[in-house]
């Protein structure tokens, strides 16, 4: 059977299961759970891929709601990777009841490619990719360790066969002052809101001196108790990115002087703490992704290789792809303008348009394993340019 017979097998295997496809999607967007605790979508998810002849094993690398499918034997060791957790008061506002669906789907299509021609298909679920960053987890406790390629498609408003994402890192800050009562004694205080506001106003004198796509930005979470009293204590939490993990070294530091210096100026004592989770920018790989364009394509979309117009986020899929050759592409689902983590979004993500991008996305899916796995060739050519 040739390469072109075979993309048409997967891609009627799609069809075959729409019913099934939709369904599930629709049920897990009905269901919004938050990170680590998606245990009925795991359930769904599973049930599905056993019910097609996946050995699955749930609750692996220590994370109760992450799973791994296994189908076929030997390489290349594809992997199709699911997200499912939802945005707290938002549901499934990224769409990532699209992403869990039609990664199941594009998954059991590809049956008939390892099946016919050898190698093996993993769908491998992630949990907790907006709040905790589980792929960062499970990278760290050799999920992918045996993967030869790594593929995910997100849904957006363009059509895109890759991904901007930077690399990330939260930090959590506290100022700590002196109580005093503001009108009667306030020479007696110690002001730490006041360290926080400054903190703030260096921070956006900064923003005019750091490099494109570099991000800064945070929240007060606690800035005193009354309008009265000098506030002794303030909190934040802020987020800094950066194209690069170097650069991104380097803009911590000087974010971190922001908050040194209210310190000095107010009297405040600074304490600040930078969370182990750490997303790296999304490597990539060039080759993979002009396959899935080219097979977007034939299904009738136009699809950009990069667009400098895309929104640009941070996802743990960076992490992953700086392990094994990855690709992280968009399907659109809404019109330009319509902005991923809002209530418009998450209608999408439940629509008409939401399905059409599940079943273009997971047939692309399929059509790109049935490329690697025809041709060695193209995974040398994958690896080759991961290497370099």
């Amino acid at each position: 059977m040739n390469i072109d017979e075979l993309k048409t097998l997967v891609i009627g295997e799609v069809d075959a299961h729409r019913d099934q496809l939709n369904e599930l999607s629709l049920r897990i967007h009905s269901n919004p759970e938050l990170a680590f605790q998606e245990t009925k979508a795991v359930a769904w998810l599973t049930q599905y891929l056993e019910a097609n002849g996946f050995s699955v094993e749930q609750g692996i690398c220590g994370l109760p709601t992450a799973f791994r499918g296994d189908y076929g034997h030997g390489k290349p060791a594809i992997a199709i990777l699911a997200e499912y957790d939802a945005l707290p008061g938002l549901g499934h506002a990224c769409g990532h009841n699209l992403i869990a669906t039609l990664a199941v789907g594009a998954g059991v299509a590809s049956r008939l490619a390892v099946g016919q021609l050898g190698g093996s298909i993993l769908v491998i679920g992630t949990p907790a990719e907006e709040l905790y960053g589980g792929k960062i987890k499970m990278a760290s406790r050799g999920a992918f360790d045996s993967v030869d390629v790594a593929m995910m498609v997100h849904p957006g408003t363009h059509d895109v066969a890759t991904t901007q994402a930077l690399a990330c890192q939260t930090l959590e800050v506290e100022f700590f002052g002196k109580a005093a009562h503001a009108a009667a004694k306030p020479e007696a205080g110690i002001n730490a809101l006041e360290a926080m506001v400054q903190s703030f106003v260096a921070i956006n004198s900064l923003r005019q001196h750091i490099k494109d796509k570099s991000r800064i930005h945070g929240i007060i979470t606690d800035g005193g108790q009354a309008a009265n009293i000098v506030p002794a204590h303030s909190a934040g939490i802020f987020i800094v990115r950066a194209e690069s993990d170097v650069y991104l070294d380097e803009l911590k530091q000087r974010v971190i002087n922001c908050f040194v210096g209210a310190a000095t100026a107010s009297g405040a004592r600074l304490e600040y703490r930078w969370e182990d989770v750490r997303y790296a920018n999304m490597r990539n790989n060039l080759t993979l992704a002009r396959l899935f364009k080219q097979n977007m394509e034939f299904l009738g979309r136009k699809v950009k290789l990069t667009d400098p117009d895309s929104s640009v986020g941070s996802t743990d899929m960076g992490n992953v792809s700086q392990l094994v050759p990855g690709i992280h592409p968009t399907v659109a689902i809404a019109p330009e303008g319509v902005g991923i983590h809002s209530p418009q979004f998450a209608s999408a993500a439940a629509s008409e348009a939401g399905s059409r991008g599940l079943f273009d996305a997971a047939k692309a899916l399929a059509m790109t394993v049935v490329d690697l796995v025809t041709s060695p060739g193209i995974i040398f050519r994958v690896k080759e340019e991961f290497r370099q």
